[in-house]
């Protein structure tokens, strides 16, 4: 059976120019890739994890006070059913929060980059969930890093692009599903993610699937390992040499899905003003330049958020 490969990513020091080309082979085939060897602490996930559970059995109301209309759900909480895949007539059956970057409210990027908003009601929430962004930062970093080199990129290409980026960590929620008979909708609808690259903690649980050539491959992780997919921005920096697969949440077909489901991806961006122009070393006779139209990371964001019902 076809699967998404598992990659240690300590190969990267140790058998650098094996891991890139494997790496960027799994990347060019599935989009999808998982990453075990990272390093981050199981205890600082499940630390992160608690918290986050703590917050969704929250009532209703007091998660709502957290909720910014008009925000886009850029910071804080989005109730229930309320995103929807792109192209989906079903909202998605979820609900999240959004922690992004800590920058100074000075910054340049200070007027699209807002400020974090944090559970009074729960202590551990804003240390548990900033020190797991960071970890997965530091760790995107490094993927991107094997990425540029197999590109024909200096090794830190990405690094003062995405310094500053409008990355998202996103704790999600997935209610246990009653009456799951009939139901049209599904966990998470059929999408590609916006972003630079999206990692996974949390992929343990049945559901996430992958499409490749015409089928839906599931994918669950054993051990530290953690998914880490290619999102449209990259996909059109890279001019489609690194695709951005259609994947999704789907409802478990057997008691699982009366159970409620947790996972929490780190949306890596680039820094906003990143213009996604196709990079002159992905463009080859056989894959012409896709792009005439250039549009700033910002823009890009804007115009996906607006797809999928968020503003």
């Amino acid at each position: 059976m076809r699967q998404v490969p598992t990659l240690d990513i300590r190969r990267y020091d140790t058998d650098r120019d094996a891991f890139v080309a494997e790496l960027g082979a799994a990347y060019r085939r599935f989009g999808f890739c998982c990453i075990r060897g990272h390093g981050i602490a199981r205890e600082l996930i499940d630390n992160a994890y608690d918290a986050f559970v703590q917050f969704f059995a929250l009532p209703t109301a007091v998660k709502l006070r957290y909720h910014v209309a008009g925000g886009g759900g850029a910071r804080g909480y989005t109730p229930f059913k309320v995103e929807t895949a792109k192209d989906s007539q079903y909202p998605d059956l979820k609900e999240f929060w959004h922690i992004g970057r800590e920058i100074p409210r000075d910054s340049r990027f200070a007027d699209v980059m807002p400020a974090n908003l944090w559970p009074a009601e729960v202590p551990d929430f804003r240390r548990g969930g900033y020190a797991l962004y960071e970890a997965l930062d530091q760790l995107g970093t490094r993927v991107l890093r094997a990425l540029a080199l197999h590109i024909g990129q200096p090794e830190g290409f990405f690094e003062d692009k995405t310094d500053l980026g409008n990355s998202i960590l996103r704790p999600i929620h997935y209610p246990p599903i009653e009456d799951g008979t009939g139901m049209p909708n599904v966990r998470a609808g059929a999408h590609e993610d916006i972003n630079f690259i999206t990692l996974l903690v949390g992929a343990s649980a049945e559901g996430l699937e992958v499409l490749s050539d015409g089928e839906w491959l599931p994918i669950t992780t054993e051990g530290d390992a953690i998914v880490v997919n290619i999102g449209d921005m990259l996909q059109r920096l890279s001019n489609h040499v690194f695709p951005s697969t259609t994947h999704r949440v789907v409802n478990p077909p057997n008691a699982n899905a009366r159970k409620p489901r947790y996972s929490v991806p780190f949306f890596l961006h680039p820094n906003p003003d990143v213009v996604l122009d196709p990079l002159d070393s992905c463009i080859t006779p056989d894959n012409p330049r896709r792009y005439d139209r250039s549009i700033t990371a910002h823009d890009y964001l804007m115009q996906r958020l607006r797809e999928i019902k968020l503003i």
